[in-house]
Parts: structure tokens; C-alpha cells; sequence
């Protein structure tokens, strides 16, 4: 597994603490985006999707430390847009730190030359750098050639400068197991990462390419394909277990988005990272008043596909804490990468896809823009 051992030991001492304490629903991963702006234009993203002075708003330093106190996760992973591209991001991460929270900075890796000098190696920062595969795919996948050669470049620099490392890759229809197997062989013995975060994509509605979205069927085929691969081969994927088993079609889960919330521009999203149905204007209220039976697979169409580690490592840590040594056994043997997979979760009952895309720009763009907070604050859609 890659992930360190004192950051599962902290992680696990804080799982143990809600547990104790009876709650039910706690976060474990804060999802806090300071800005949707980037440098790249990826067609399998729909994040970017916003008019220019969505993109140009930014959450200030006391926003984004706000958020890290009010949520109380043990891990912040600063997604975006581009978040090396936001002036304050090196005193939004010290910030973080010095809270003693564990810090995934994810970037495309364009800006990390440029900005290294102003880090400082600690164990509790991971630079996360977006790759979807090796030279080619990659660079297709981002619309841009040259920025594979370039992320090489800088995760070979921040392994240099004593940083921890590890890439975040995401998986689309069409890509096969042998060019997701050596690419992992590649960052694993040639780049050395610490670990690899790897998920299926997401099907974004307003994402410009709609036709390599995996569906579960065949999410499931292809992971248990690149697990059979990956066999003794050593790749320290940064995933539960139980959640590469989910992966393999050998766990049913239903998702936790509350494992990780995102804070951003508009306030505090619900239901979840990938989905934004409305937002919240404080934490609290996105815990007790989001109507989470509403979402989810077998529950929304938009949720009827996804697999991804956002949703799902929380119900899988959640069952490893229930599960102990159905999680041992899991962690020993590896995913399950042959025989009947588990049936699935039905989607019968799902209720439609909503289109509120419009409803949320319209009011945010009502919104006074002060220059540090943006905060919408908007029930769940009906």
C-alpha cells in the first residue's frame, strides 16, 4: 500500500475516535478547491465549465483554513482547476500543516518548476501529479502534447528536493490493461513515487468528450485485467484493500460522499466532489440538511456509473474498521481477478438526472463578489 505508515496509523486512530464518539457520517478526505481555474483544457473534465468570472474567483487563505477547522478531516487534498496557479497557494499549505493535517497538492505539474523553491519537504505534504498514462495516451487525454515529458520532468525534481510524491490517475473506456500495466511498472521502477491513485472517470455531464466514460461492467473487467497483471509486481497503489476488491467487482458498496466534502468557490458542495447539486453556506449544514438518500447508485441516474475512490474508499475504510479480517485476508490474497463477481446494485428505481447547471451559474453570478469569499448559499435542488 502506498500509503505511510504513520499517516494510516493517524488516519486509523481518527476513524476509531468517531467510531467511539457514534457517529455515523464524518469526513476523512476535505476536498478543498481554491480556485476552478487551469492552465489545461482536458476533454474528459467538467470542472473548467464555468463563465470567466467563475474562473477568475478565488478562495482567500482564511477561506480555505476555515474550512480545513470546520470540516476536521485528517487529510486535505487540494484539487482545482490548477492550484499552483492561486498566489497564495504556498501559505494556504503551510497553514495546513501546521494543523498537522496530511496535504495532497494535486497538479498537472506545469508550474512545479517554477514554484518548488517556495515548498518545503514535509511528511505531511504529498505533491499529487495527474498522469493518465504513459506519453502518448497521456498527452491525448490532456489535449496538450509535451506534458507528459514535463510532469517527468517535475516529479523527478520533487523526488530530487526530498519530496513525496505520488500520481493520480484516472481511466477511460478504450484504454487497455497492458498500457495501464506498463505504465505502472514505468512510475513504480523508474520514477520511484511513493504511490499511485488510480480511479475510473467520472462521467461529468458537461465534460467535452462524452463517449470514453466507463460504465461499471466494464470498470470492473478492466481493473480485474490490470490487477491479474499486476501481480508481484510490487505497485503501491494508495488505495484500501477492500476498495481495489470493490474495483474487481468482488465488494457491493453503496457510496459515502460525505467522506469527502469539498469546499470551493460557491460554499460547501453537495452532495459530493463530483456532483453539485447546491451548495451549503457551512459545514454543519451540509452534514444535517443535505438529503443524502437522494444520491448515489441506485438512487440518481447521475450516480448510476460511478466507481470512484472519492465515493467509495470511505465506505471501504469503513467496512475494514467492521471487517478486520475479511480486510487481512483481502490485503493478503489481492482483488479477486477471477470467478462470478458480486451482483450489482439495481438502478430500477433511480430517479432522473436534473439539469441544474444553469440554476447554480445564475446564482452564483448574483453573488457580490468581495474578492475573498463566495459563498452560495442554496439548498439542495428539489
Amino acid at each position: 500500500m502506498g500509503i505511510p505508515l504513520r499517516q494510516q496509523i493517524r488516519v486509523g486512530a481518527y476513524v476509531m475516535k468517531q467510531r467511539l464518539l457514534g457517529n455515523k457520517r464524518y469526513p476523512l478526505v476535505l476536498m478543498l478547491e481554491p480556485l476552478f481555474r487551469c492552465n489545461l483544457a482536458c476533454a474528459g473534465c467538467g470542472k473548467i465549465d464555468y463563465p470567466k468570472p467563475i474562473l477568475d474567483r478565488r478562495l482567500s487563505v482564511q477561506d480555505c483554513l476555515d474550512a480545513v477547522d470546520e470540516c476536521g478531516a485528517p487529510v486535505v487534498s487540494i484539487p482545482g482547476g490548477e492550484p499552483l496557479i492561486h498566489k497564495d497557494i504556498v501559505e494556504i499549505v503551510e497553514g495546513i500543516i501546521a494543523r498537522k493535517k496530511f496535504v495532497y497538492l494535486c497538479t498537472n505539474a506545469l508550474l512545479v518548476k517554477k514554484k518548488i523553491d517556495d515548498f518545503k519537504p514535509s511528511p505531511f505534504l504529498t505533491f499529487s501529479i495527474h498522469l493518465d498514462g504513459l506519453k502518448e495516451h497521456h498527452d491525448k487525454a490532456v489535449c496538450q502534447e509535451g506534458v507528459f515529458d514535463r510532469a517527468v520532468e517535475a516529479i523527478k525534481l520533487l523526488r530530487s528536493r526530498g519530496f513525496r510524491v505520488n500520481i493520480n490517475t484516472t481511466l477511460f473506456d478504450g484504454v487497455s490493461p497492458d498500457e495501464v500495466g506498463a505504465f505502472f511498472d514505468y512510475v513504480t521502477k523508474e520514477l520511484d513515487v511513493e504511490g499511485i491513485t488510480v480511479s475510473p472517470g467520472y462521467a461529468y455531464e458537461r465534460a467535452p468528450d462524452q463517449e470514453h466514460f466507463l460504465n461499471r461492467k466494464k470498470t470492473k473487467e478492466l481493473f480485474r485485467s490490470i490487477f491479474r497483471l499486476g501481480i508481484g509486481k510490487g505497485w503501491k497503489l494508495s488505495h484500501s484493500s477492500l476498495y481495489l476488491d470493490f474495483l474487481a467487482g468482488n465488494q457491493r458498496y453503496h457510496c459515502t460522499p460525505w467522506g469527502n466534502p469539498t469546499r470551493n468557490i460557491f460554499g460547501w458542495q453537495r452532495p459530493c466532489y463530483l456532483l453539485g447539486e447546491g451548495f451549503s453556506p457551512s459545514f454543519k449544514d451540509l452534514m444535517e440538511t443535505t438529503d443524502w438518500d437522494r444520491y448515489g447508485t441506485g438512487n440518481y441516474e447521475k450516480c448510476a456509473d460511478c466507481m470512484a475512490h472519492c465515493g467509495y474508499e470511505p465506505t471501504a475504510v469503513n467496512d475494514a474498521v467492521q471487517s478486520p479480517i475479511k480486510t487481512l485476508l483481502t490485503a493478503i490474497r489481492g482483488p479477486k481477478t477471477d470467478g462470478d463477481m458480486v451482483p450489482d446494485i439495481p438502478l430500477a428505481h433511480q430517479r432522473a438526472a436534473e439539469d441544474v447547471y444553469e440554476k447554480v451559474v445564475a446564482e452564483a453570478a448574483e453573488q457580490k463578489d468581495s474578492g475573498t469569499r463566495s459563498v452560495y448559499k442554496s439548498k439542495a435542488v428539489a
